[in-house]
């Protein structure tokens, strides 16, 4: 597999990545670069992370995640989209600023979760070495994600309060995505 083709696949994984973000960084315009750069090492942390258990563990686990991992990435974007809406519907304003370690970790496993699955194709193909492949993916993800935070900053300014029921409509949506 060439080097363009495993960039394609790194930019497919990141998009749930960088909806997510997105939504997250909508959320609070005043992210510090510190969040921002959170944000993207965990989600370009996961995404390469995952294609490695998967090249490694094989088929024997991928069949439990193909089974489960829709219903594990909804339930986990629903929620945290879920509170997002409520904290911004309730004025929950310091809930909304609060970009916690573990909700960065959920979003983060919650969109890297197919990679695995990509992981488990790259170690069926012929000729592909998968640190360098799960290098590009984390890579890619990372500066896509700082890239949607920085252009959703923009938009969580502009759109003021609806910001927050906005980007917990998006991660509803991109959960359900997931399940279906």
């Amino acid at each position: 597999m060439s080097f363009w083709e495993i960039l394609l696949i790194g930019v497919a994984l990141s998009m749930d990545a960088v909806a997510v973000a997105a939504a997250s960084a909508m959320n609070n315009p005043h992210i510090h670069r510190r969040e921002a750069l959170l944000l993207a090492c965990a989600f370009g942390g996961f995404q390469g992370l995952m294609p490695l258990l998967g090249y490694y563990t094989g088929t024997a686990f991928n069949v439990f995640m193909s089974t489960w991992a829709p219903f594990i990435a909804c339930l986990l974007l629903v929620i945290v989209g879920g509170k997002m809406i409520w904290d911004t519907i309730s004025g929950d304003a310091e809930a909304l600023v609060a970009f916690t370690l573990p909700v960065i970790l959920l979003e983060a496993i919650a969109t890297s979760i197919d990679a695995m699955a990509v992981g488990v194709s790259l170690a069926a193909g012929a000729g592909v070495s998968i640190i360098p492949a799960a290098s590009l993916i984390a890579a890619t993800t990372f500066v896509l994600t700082l890239l949607a935070v920085w252009l959703s900053r923009l938009c969580g300014d502009l759109l003021a309060n609806k910001a927050g029921i906005l980007g917990g409509v998006i991660l509803i949506i991109i959960g359900i995505k997931m399940l279906l």
